[in-house]
């Protein structure tokens, strides 16, 4: 599809939805032509407000479009996108990808029958800071992992760990390349039906080890991500998009002069934006996505396990 512009739709116009909406009025190379939610007011205010075109049934959106992004509640993920990925549209689907594995390897296989691009949202992956972090992490021995926020009032069909750990889990596997040995949950419920609040501790084949703690009942919001090496501490402020590493200057530290404090410069992103431009970059050239339908089932299925220590 190289040099054409891609037709793209919205099936979900809620939180996040809106903001899908919006970014692919912004990026160079697609149009929206227009936008799906059953909630036909939420639906008809997004549509109005980019002047595209708003359809109470999906599936009436998708024989009009090259590409979706499906921005709904997880339980109907593995629905909406077999439709989608059976006319033939590239799929982009909010993370978690779906909440059954065996839904997940479905989609794959559907995505690679149509030669479809199956892109996951697991948006922290396109954060500025965690990009160029990259050039400074090499062996992680211990990666430590705060993710809190306040009672959403959304998500609720899915607990805090397919919410918000999960985005935790693919970034740390995404940098831990070792399977995982064991795993120590705990969590409780407290204001949904779902755990509200967990923590876990991954240790994998080749010694590393994570403590990720994620809540959703918090009164402020933090997203922290620290990692240690043999010689090197490196500490990254997702929602500041900043990160500071410690090194050793020498081999035997004798003070604090013997430690190199490096403050990275970069870009800021909109990671959402980088997201969805890889999407419609990927569907132009033909390109593999950054994350692929495998990295959402690989880390689905460490969030299930975990989920099932709690």
């Amino acid at each position: 599809m190289e040099n054409k512009v891609i037709r793209v739709g919205v099936i979900g116009t809620g939180h996040l939805g809106v903001h899908h909406a919006r970014i692919y009025t912004e990026l160079e190379g697609c149009e929206l032509v227009g936008v799906s939610d059953i909630n036909e007011k939420a639906g008809r205010k997004t549509a109005n407000k980019h002047r595209t075109e708003y359809y109470k049934n999906y599936q009436d959106l998708i024989e009009k479009v090259d590409a979706v992004s499906i921005v709904t509640p997880t339980e109907t993920h593995h629905r909406i996108g077999l439709d989608c990925l059976r006319a033939g549209v590239n799929t982009m689907i909010e993370k978690p990808v779906t909440n059954i594995p065996a839904d997940a390897e479905e989609l794959i296989a559907e995505a690679e029958k149509n030669n479809c691009i199956l892109q996951v949202g697991h948006v922290e992956r396109f954060n500025g800071a965690v990009k160029k972090v990259r050039e400074y992490i090499t062996e992680p021995r211990f990666i430590e992992v705060n993710r809190l926020s306040p009672f959403p009032a959304r998500s609720l069909d899915i607990g805090v760990v397919l919410d918000l750990m999960i985005h935790d889990i693919d970034i740390i596997l995404s940098f831990v390349h070792s399977p995982v040995k064991t795993i120590v949950a705990v969590g409780s419920s407290v204001f949904s039906d779902k755990e509200d609040i967990a923590n876990c501790r991954i240790e994998f084949e080749n010694g590393c080890a994570a403590n990720i703690t994620a809540s959703r009942i918090s009164y402020k919001s933090e997203r922290k991500f620290r990692v240690f090496e043999s010689d090197r501490y490196i500490s990254l402020d997702y929602g500041k998009q900043e990160f500071v590493v410690y090194r050793k200057k020498k081999e035997k530290i004798t003070s604090p002069a013997d430690i190199e404090r490096i403050v990275p410069r970069f870009s800021k992103t909109e990671p959402l934006k980088e997201e969805l431009r890889d999407f419609i970059d990927c569907i132009s050239t033909g390109s593999s996505p950054m994350v692929s339908g495998h990295h959402g089932l690989t880390a689905l299925k460490l969030a299930l396990e975990i989920t099932g220590k709690i």
